[in-house]
């Protein structure tokens, strides 16, 4: 898992590295506020993605085979269904869209251009979530890893083909981003039917139980909130920012995708061990479950402090790699180094918001996804705007990251400690 988000991680930063090569800041900045489509699609995928892992993963440990098998199918099939959807609304409300991700006139034309060729990479990308994550239910985490790669180093090389062989600029990394998730798709596609033992995309098995829809959308939901609120979390920060300019909010780019650096190492250690954590929960294994719980701890509050040690060192050369212009690199070194000094406590939230979702408590799971970049985040950044301006506006997030892990930490208490709820329950 780790390999397939460091890879992701890659085209991330080569991606900004390819756009912002173009040395024009309201086109960095027009595809920056459009940044959280991309959470946005990722959230609705998840909603199948993730939800339909945690029940399946459940069911295995429950040996129930054969409704696993429809649940995979039921979810691949809702989320296309999802996709064309969200397609056709993001074309027809694409104004009021545009509006709410606060564009302005002179980051208006790359914006545009950008949003609706990802308006078209709505449907390839909600549903690649679904076998991405439940391929790893059956141990096939490899396979998962290798769809995830070939797509994703497919879209670095076309990255700089399309932007500047074919001159498309900020809708030729849309279009890298098409063609990328589409070979995803079918790759992932072929595992699920030609590899797994009991999942399957077949549309005449797509039928199950109103419970276990239920059971998908109860950990599903709270799951996709978690990307909503980094959609929101970051179109809010993009709109307190463009009061300062096009550079701060071109800074924000660049800081927010070196960032992911860590960040996309942890997901990959949490995403990891919620088929572990849903297996031996569905299995009843007390002891096993526990371990496995504070080893996710121990690794991800570790990794997190080492790797954001060493990219705070290094940040003014990082973020000097992406442009040339000096007031956007100080700019982004300084947010970067701020956005890393808590990078342990997002750590911990990563690891409780994935375990809530692993062992079936979707109010733990929701209070963790609507915390961190949604409800505490906006109290915080609102407060701290006000009494700081600029400089609130950058530390808001590391404060809020502090704020959601703490609460996580009490709500793992209430279900694990002496007395703990998840333990009652069995």
């Amino acid at each position: 898992m780790v390999l397939g988000t460091v890879i992701s991680m890659i085209y991330n930063l080569t991606d900004t590295f390819f756009i912002a090569q173009t040395q024009n800041a309201n086109l960095v900045a027009g595809i920056t506020l459009c940044t959280p489509l991309f959470s946005m699609m990722l959230a609705l995928g998840d909603m199948f993605g993730l939800g339909g892992s945690s029940a399946i993963s459940r069911l295995l440990g429950q040996k129930k085979y054969g409704l696993a098998g429809r649940i995979n199918s039921f979810c691949f099939y809702a989320a296309l269904l999802l996709g064309a959807f969200i397609m056709a609304c993001l074309f027809v409300f694409k104004a009021q869209g545009l509006a709410l991700l606060g564009v302005t006139p002179s980051t208006y034309r790359y914006a545009n251009a950008y949003y609706e060729i990802m308006a078209i990479a709505s449907v390839l990308i909600i549903v690649a979530l679904v076998p991405m994550n439940t391929l790893r239910t059956e141990g096939l985490a490899k396979q998962s890893m290798l769809g995830t790669v070939a797509g994703t180093i497919l879209k670095i090389f076309l990255d700089p083909l399309f932007i500047f062989g074919f001159h498309l600029g900020a809708a030729g990394a849309a279009w890298a981003t098409v063609v990328g998730y589409s070979v995803t798709d079918i790759i992932l596609i072929s595992y699920t039917n030609n590899r797994a033992r009991y999942l399957q995309v077949n549309i005449r098995h797509a039928k199950i139980p109103l419970a276990e829809i239920k059971d998908v959308l109860l950990i599903g939901l709270p799951a996709s909130v978690t990307n909503f609120m980094t959609m929101l979390g970051t179109a809010l920060m993009n709109n307190f920012l463009i009061v300062y300019g096009a550079n701060r909010v071109a800074g924000f780019g660049i800081a927010i995708k070196v960032e992911t650096i860590v960040i996309m190492v942890l997901v990959g250690f949490c995403f990891g061990s919620q088929a572990l954590i849903g297996y031996n929960y569905g299995a009843r294994n007390k002891t096993r479950l526990k371990k496995i719980i504070q080893f996710d701890l121990l690794v991800n509050v570790g990794m997190a402090f080492v790797i954001a040690l060493g990219l705070m060192a290094i940040a003014p050369a990082l973020c000097g790699l992406f442009m040339k212009n000096q007031s956007v690199v100080q700019t982004a070194s300084y947010m970067l180094r701020w956005f890393l000094i808590t990078t342990p406590f997002i750590g911990a939230t990563m690891v409780f918001t994935t375990m809530f979702q692993s062992i079936n408590e979707p109010l733990d799971a929701f209070v963790m996804s609507v915390s961190r970049q949604g409800v505490v985040f906006a109290v915080v950044i609102v407060i701290m705007a006000h009494l700081m301006g600029y400089q609130g506006i950058v530390i808001s997030q590391p404060i809020a990251d502090v704020i959601t892990a703490l609460v996580g930490l009490g709500l793992y208490y209430r279900q694990f400690g002496p007395k703990g709820k998840a333990i009652k329950n069995w």
